[in-house]
């Protein structure tokens, strides 16, 4: 027996190749050897930009002793969360009950059959070594009762598994959501809550449409307030744009120094729904910035994003990122001492050993974009965290979207024509036509698709970047790979009573069928399908039922918490404005002023679909039979001869106008039906 990672298209996986330990990656064949050997399971689950993953890897999984236990009395399963994120969900779930708390490296201990018996999260070396021996002598010497334990927790969490009745997400439930989340609001710092602090992305985005569809000065304040503090403290990169993954501190002043897609795919978007709010020219920069990072720093060779930069650099966490006063006037010269000040970088130190994150404590002088320019280019003579190059399904819908949405909205041609590569590599990559529909894979890595199935966020996310990409060019063939997706989604993943569950009815069995309860770092899968479902049914006046039916699947989590139901709470203003649905018909001068009229509003989930009049619809790809037509703009003539727009709702319009300032009242009034 050997170690058997040397193959994965994981980079965590390969991170582990060279371990002593004789991992395998999860399948049948390593459930099977378990029961042949009469032996537990030692699961390990991480990800490869996890820092106490490198340091238990370090200690223990380089460590010969540690191997020789392992391999004695285990099948070790080494798994990558993100590759495989049904299995983190269910033994997370299970450490989470067990423990109380969770995180990575997660490690289990299951019987063969897969049910946890003992789970935990990082361990010490000498801790690690107590506790194999101390489970091997329980399984050898009170086997039964382990046997009997693992299958009482797999009950517990099928129990725990129930997501309550469905529970529609009216007016005044979002106006409670709003007074929960102003409880938790940190009023000197922003953020909610205490340390540590992550990026609320889509809470902020349930904020602003929020205060878009009802004029809520609160919840627009906390928005603004968050997303300026992030903006200007540590966690965000003043070099080189994109936010760290979390602030271990409450002020936001030093994180920990992961970068990961989706948390920056989710906060452009923000971002850019914030400067459409407000003009905060902030708020643009860091929109600028950020893309400019996904494109420079996470883009693939084949046209997708990879998934994260490591915490690391060299073993030494934010070793690339701090600086110290000296290090600043050694690349600036006499200008060191006023970037220290306006960086604060001091002598103390904010992070370790006297040196410093860079924050933006006050408003840039005139020299800092040429402050900007040398210190990133003497950052990037350092040494530089590892890329986990692997590219996930869902986390580049959120790319997708987020580029596609800026790219159309600020006139960044360059960022549209990003996400049409990726979701082109994705269609081509990515999803395995099938006779029952278009099915995901889940990662790719160097053009080549991993084997690991796509789970709900990745038929969510991905729909919800190819319906965004679709209004961004007015393409046909992205609402038609959405609609495909979608459908597949519908047939395969629905729990029956609106939601969905995160694997298909034909995937792996696993202890239990695992269901996403709450939004976390990122949609769960039922609030990433429902959000789709809304915008797609607001595009074609298909599955409007059950986008709101995933609503109202949400509803209990909502109630509960709204710090975990941010996209839910989000897709239900979307629906709670309408969404206004926005036909351009024409394609003069007075039509593309339009669409960018339409593009400007703060509506939440406004749609938009323009074009010629049916009339003068092209074939499409020059067959002889005439293009459908859009089902916003069929129907829909030009106005005295020249362009005109509709704005709608459920497909019921006002009557058309014909100029942007026409159009600009019709939106008005749309939008203060909210208020």
């Amino acid at each position: 027996m050997a170690n058997r990672l040397a193959a994965s298209t994981s980079p965590y996986l390969r991170q582990h190749a060279d371990n002593p330990v004789h991992w395998q990656e999860w399948g049948p064949e390593a459930l099977a050897e378990a029961r042949e050997r009469d032996v537990p399971i030692l699961l390990s689950v991480g990800y490869a930009a996890c820092h106490w993953c490198h340091v238990m890897a370090h200690e223990s999984f380089e460590d010969d002793a540690v191997a020789d236990a392992i391999n004695e009395q285990f099948v070790a399963i080494k798994v990558d969360r993100e590759e495989r994120p049904d299995i983190d969900a269910v033994y997370m779930r299970a450490t989470q009950a067990m423990t109380g708390a969770g995180g990575w490296p997660m490690t289990c201990f299951l019987a063969p059959g897969g049910e946890p018996f003992h789970c935990g999260t990082y361990y010490p070396k000498p801790q690690f070594l107590q506790l194999l021996q101390a489970v091997t002598e329980v399984w050898r010497d009170n086997r039964s009762a382990v046997v009997d334990g693992g299958a009482k927790i797999a009950d517990d969490l099928r129990a725990l598994a129930d997501v309550g009745a469905p529970m529609p997400i009216d007016e005044a439930r979002l106006a409670d959501a709003v007074g929960q989340l102003r409880l938790d609001f940190d009023p000197r710092r922003a953020g909610f809550g205490s340390a540590p602090k992550f990026p609320p992305s889509m809470v902020l985005e349930f904020l602003l449409r929020h205060a878009a569809r009802t004029g809520s000065e609160r919840a627009l304040a906390m928005a603004e307030a968050t997303c300026t503090a992030m903006a200007r403290g540590g966690i965000y990169d003043q070099l080189a744009g994109g936010f760290a993954r979390y602030s271990v501190d409450a002020a936001w002043v030093v994180p920990h120094f992961e970068k990961m897609l989706y948390d920056n795919a989710q906060l452009l978007r923000v971002y850019l729904h914030l400067f459409r709010a407000t003009g905060s020219e902030l708020a643009r920069r860091v929109v600028t910035e950020t893309a400019g990072f996904l494109l420079r720093d996470l883009g693939t060779a084949e046209g997708g994003f990879a998934s994260a930069l490591d915490a690391d650099t060299d073993g030494e966490e934010g070793l690339t990122y701090v600086w110290s006063p000296a290090e600043l006037a050694e690349v600036l010269g006499p200008d060191g001492v006023a970037a220290a000040v306006l960086l604060g970088v001091t002598a103390e130190g904010t992070f370790e050993a006297g040196r410093s994150t860079l924050r933006l404590l006050g408003e840039p002088p005139e020299q800092w974009p040429a402050w900007r320019a040398a210190l990133l280019a003497a950052r990037s003579a350092r040494p530089q965290p590892a890329r986990d190059d692997k590219v996930v399904t869902s986390w580049n819908g959120l790319a997708i979207a987020a580029l596609a949405d800026a790219g159309a909205l600020l006139e960044r041609p360059e960022w549209v024509a990003a996400a049409t590569r990726c979701a082109e590599f994705l269609l081509a990559v990515h999803v395995v036509p099938q006779t029952s529909g278009s099915r995901l894979l889940r990662t790719s890595r160097d053009g080549v698709a991993g084997p690991a199935a796509g789970v709900a966020d990745d038929y969510g996310n991905l729909a919800e970047g190819l319906l965004a990409l679709h209004q961004a060019t007015g393409e046909r063939r992205w609402l038609d790979a959405a609609e495909a997706i979608l459908a597949t989604a519908l047939a395969h993943f629905a729990d029956g009573a609106g939601g969905f569950f995160d694997t298909a009815d034909d995937a792996e069995t696993l202890v239990i069928r695992p269901r996403g309860l709450g939004d976390n770092a990122e949609p769960s899968g039922t609030s990433a399908l429902a959000g789709a479902l809304l915008t797609f049914s607001a595009l074609t006046g298909r599955w409007r039922a059950e986008a709101d039916a995933a609503i109202a699947a949400g509803g209990e989590v909502a109630r509960r918490d709204a710090r975990f139901a941010g996209w839910t709470l989000a897709v239900a203003e979307a629906a709670a404005a309408g969404p206004v649905q926005v036909a351009v018909v024409g394609t003069d001068e007075v039509a593309e002023e339009m669409v960018r009229l339409a593009r400007s509003s703060t509506s939440p989930g406004l749609v938009l679909a323009y074009g010629p009049p049916e009339a003068d619809a092209q074939p499409a790809g020059g067959d002889a039979a005439p293009a459908r037509p859009h089902p916003l703009l069929a129907d829909r003539p030009l106005l005295r001869g020249g362009s005109a727009a509709y704005v709608c709702r459920g497909f019921v319009c006002d009557l058309p106008v014909a100029t942007s300032a026409d159009l600009r009242g019709a939106l008005d009034a749309s939008t203060a039906v909210g208020h």
